[in-house]
């Protein structure tokens, strides 16, 4: 492993807190928007082998295991490797960083990245990283927050003066911004960008973009779907290495 602070972003120290909150349930953004997206997608093309890039304590990879996909995970957090590998023993846990990762080239049919990118400083190597390990016609999937949500809460909340509802400005949209964050427990750092700078980075890989959703929550709470339907926040983009 690289030899670098696995706490730069808060989530070394965090860890406890994310692992005691998160089971194979999820929270509202994973069981309620995301999984049944990223899971679809994941296991459309029925592909033999994939890393997950910011595994956490595994929840996903667990989810991909249950379809029969082969999958590794990565994270540089020993506390989250350590959990994942103690839920899920036959599976392949690692711990090391999204910007080197330590597998050959072209090893994998799928990689995910589900909710890292916006924890990782040099998202722009990680990208490379993630398309040189993908195999020619493989695909790389991408579950993010949306830029403009990550804008938002940079800018916090604001009161409507003339309504009372409650908004989110924009901040400085097409600036670059890592900011800390915290609830529940946890004190993370997360990246604004603009969305036209991780699409720069796909395309510089080499990528061929194949989908791209904004989905909508299929069940929860009503009182969060009807928050999210205000003030939506997940984006979902799938990536493909040209043969």
């Amino acid at each position: 492993m690289q030899d670098r602070d696995p706490d730069e972003n808060g989530w070394q120290s965090s860890a406890p807190a994310w692992i005691a909150r998160m089971d194979d349930g999820g929270d509202f953004s994973r069981a309620h928007v995301l999984d049944r997206v990223m899971l679809g997608r994941a296991t459309a093309q029925r592909p033999q082998n994939a890393l997950d890039i910011g595994c956490g304590e595994g929840r996903f990879c667990r989810l991909l295991s249950r379809t029969g996909i082969a999958t590794t995970g990565l994270d540089p957090v020993a506390e989250m490797i350590k959990a994942a590998q103690g839920t899920h023993p036959e599976g392949e846990y690692i711990q090391g960083f999204a910007e080197n990762l330590p597998f050959p080239e072209a090893s994998f049919d799928l990689i995910v990245s589900y909710l890292s990118l916006i924890d990782i400083d040099d998202a722009d190597r990680a990208i490379a990283e993630m398309a040189r390990v993908t195999k020619p016609g493989g695909r790389i999937l991408v579950a993010n927050l949306s830029s403009f949500s990550t804008s938002g809460a940079i800018a916090g909340h604001r009161i409507c003066k003339e309504t009372g509802e409650d908004i989110r400005p924009l901040g400085h949209y097409l600036t670059e911004e890592k900011t800390w964050f915290e609830w529940d427990g946890l004190r993370i750092r997360n990246w604004h960008r603009p969305l036209s700078r991780y699409m720069q980075w796909f395309l510089q890989a080499g990528l061929t973009l194949t989908h791209f959703d904004e989905p909508q929550p299929t069940g929860g709470p009503p009182d969060r779907v009807a928050a999210y339907a205000k003030n939506p926040y997940l984006m979902v983009m799938e990536w493909v290495k040209p043969t």
